[in-house]
């Protein structure tokens, strides 16, 4: 709401309370003073007549009535009363005279009317009616009822004595609807008054809005002013300012500290943001009221909730005690003491490592970094650590036995050519057995010349290609070995370009490998899945089999060299694939359930530049098996 509209809305709220309290102040005075009035005046008319009926009254000393027996005296009145012409015709005209007296009555002890404004109840009971003094002695809401609610009759009352003894009662009945209209132009003035002044109201807040608020109207354009830049006007010394002057040139000169600062911000807003977005582990940084100022990408996994409900929340509104972690988070806080690491159960059944740090400046707890990280990551990082330690370990004793088993092989194969040589005129079995000889020298000699080149520097060709192209290439030299078998190859390919830096002959053989491995997997015939996607800085391509699965106590040692479950395999074929992958900065892992089936997943860079040319120029450097990269 535009804070114009909210002082136009607070003035007239204002003037409206005043009005209304005006208003209910004037009313429930004028309606008491009515009320007591109309009271007033009717208990004075009560005894006037209670005056005029005792001295009306005849002297029955002369009369045959015993004055001394006070039941006597009493008929006698009753008797005469009625027969007063005088009282009866004062009554009559009192009622024409006063327009709110609904009767008036003089009635006995038992409420017998021995007078009545009206001759027909003459002699007749008289209900007793409400007494007036319950409407002057209400509150002003209670009284606004009573004059509001149907036509109601009160009497007024006035006892009539005789030498001390009451003998009746005057009865006045007073109508309410006369009080209803002597108020009633009294309230419709109050609420003119009301809405007079509830507009006027208005009118004014607008006024006084305008001028209290366009000052603001002019520093909000400097604001804006400052904020593009143009600032130059602004400069200049104070003195030469007013005071509205002097609030702009500050303005002028906060927005352009403002501005540095956020040049600065920003730049460490996006380093820190890119950072975040590469980082595997989770971090969650509090201040030092537990509030929650950076979150990384993956904190979102682990806790299932968006960063953006994260941030500025508490420790408390974060983690709950009903959770394992949540407990031992809000402990950690409430103890002021580290968290040291600890596996969870966090969203999604995930397990995930905890630590947390508090942090400190000058021996001061300034906050606190909590470290979140995935234990199956952590996990298969470490195997990934040992197969490459493994295959070094390997590499190396297997680059020493094929470099000396080299040199025999040469000098044995130097000796049978010359021994085939002198040995001319042979019989055909021993020249059978000369050529038996020879093929397992060249066979021998083969294994080592294979093994000698699985542990050779190489030069990578790195050319930017998309992996469809080499995945749909891969499929069809795997075709023929597929349909010997039964196998039907399907792709799942993303309609977007995968470009990825690799070198085409090894980058196939390494997926070559994999779908040959899956493809004899499948004795009986089936589907093989080859599919390629797109995750931010990655290509992930997958190879997913329906065969005879790797038994779980394998799944260790199926990436290590001259490890192998076929009876005609060398245990090369799946190292090599690691081996180049590793190359490539890539990796590659697998998920198997036997019986089942296996799915190969391969993580390769996604190349800087788009896929413009498969021909640019190759890019070369020298890699060989080294120490498993930290």
């Amino acid at each position: 709401m535009r804070r114009k509209v909210i002082i136009v809305l607070a003035i007239t709220l204002m003037v409206t309370v005043i009005a209304a309290i005006s208003s209910y102040l004037y009313v429930s005075a004028f309606l008491r003073q009515s009320v007591n009035n109309t009271y007033d005046s009717v208990y004075r008319l009560t005894q006037q007549l209670a005056y005029f009926a005792e001295n009306d009254l005849p002297d029955l000393s002369s009369t045959r009535i015993d004055t001394d027996d006070p039941a006597a005296v009493r008929r006698a009145l009753a008797e005469y009363l009625p027969m007063d012409t005088n009282l009866q015709n004062n009554l009559e005209s009192e009622v024409a005279l006063w327009p709110n007296i609904y009767d008036i009555s003089v009635v006995d002890a038992n409420g017998k009317a021995l007078l009545h404004s009206n001759a027909q109840l003459a002699g007749k009971q008289i209900p007793q009616r409400p007494d007036f003094r319950s409407v002057t002695t209400a509150r002003f809401r209670e009284q606004l009822r009573l004059v509001y609610q149907p036509t109601a009759v009160y009497d007024v009352s006035y006892p009539l004595q005789l030498n001390g003894e009451p003998f009746g009662t005057i009865r006045i009945g007073v109508s309410t609807a006369l009080v209803k209209d002597e108020l009633e132009p009294r309230l419709m003035r109050a609420l003119y008054f009301s809405i007079a002044a509830i507009f006027a109201s208005l009118l004014l807040a607008a006024m006084i809005s305008n001028v209290a608020l366009g000052p603001l109207k002019e520093i909000n354009r400097n604001l804006d002013s400052v904020s593009l830049g143009a600032t130059e006007e602004l400069s200049g010394n104070e003195s030469e300012h007013d005071e509205f002057g002097l609030v702009t040139l500050k303005i002028a000169n906060l927005g352009r500290q403002m501005r540095d600062t956020k040049e600065i911000f920003s730049a460490l807003k996006d380093n820190v943001d890119q950072l975040m977005s590469k980082l595997q582990d989770g971090l969650v940084l509090f201040t030092r009221d537990s509030r929650v100022v950076l979150v990384s990408a993956p904190v979102e996994r682990f806790l299932g909730k968006p960063r953006g409900e994260m941030l500025g929340r508490t420790a408390g509104e974060i983690f709950s005690r009903d959770s394992s972690l949540g407990a031992m988070v809000l402990d950690a806080f409430e103890r002021k003491r580290p968290l040291l690491q600890r596996e969870f159960s966090a969203a999604g059944g995930r397990r995930v490592q905890v630590s947390m740090d508090f942090v400190q400046e000058k021996g001061t707890q300034i906050g606190a970094l909590l470290i979140m990280r995935d234990a199956e990551s952590v996990r298969r990082i470490g195997d990934e650590i040992e197969m490459s330690r493994r295959l070094s370990a390997s590499g190396r004793v297997t680059g020493g036995v094929a470099h000396e088993v080299k040199n025999p092989i040469n000098a044995i194969v130097l000796h049978f050519e010359l021994l085939q040589n002198k040995l001319a005129q042979l019989d055909p079995d021993t020249r059978r057995h000369m050529d038996i000889i020879g093929s397992e020298i060249q066979r021998l000699d083969r294994v080592v010349q294979t093994l000698v080149d699985f542990m050779r520097a190489r030069e990578l060709h790195l050319v930017e290609v998309d992996l469809r192209r080499l995945l749909e290439d891969v499929a069809l030299l795997a075709a023929p070995d597929a349909e010997q078998h039964g196998v039907n190859i399907r792709r799942e390919m993303s309609r977007e370009p995968l470009p990825i830096k690799a070198d085409l002959d090894l980058m196939k053989q390494a997926l070559l490998n994999v779908v040959l491995n899956g493809v004899q997997a499948m004795p009986q015939g089936g589907p093989l899945t080859i599919s390629a996607h797109r995750d931010r800085n990655l290509v992930i391509a997958e190879i997913s089999d329906r065969g005879v699965g790797i038994a779980q106590q394998m799944h260790d040692k199926v990436f290590e060299l001259y490890f192998t479950t076929k009876k005609d395999g060398n245990g090369i074929g799946l190292a090599q694939t690691y081996q180049i992958l590793d190359w490539h900065h890539g990796s590659v892992e697998f998920e198997s359930t036997e019986g089942e089936g296996t799915t190969f997943r391969f993580r390769i860079p996604l190349a800087d530049s788009s896929l413009e040319s498969e021909h640019d120029t190759p890019v070369h450097f020298e890699t060989e098996m080294t120490e498993p990269r930290a």
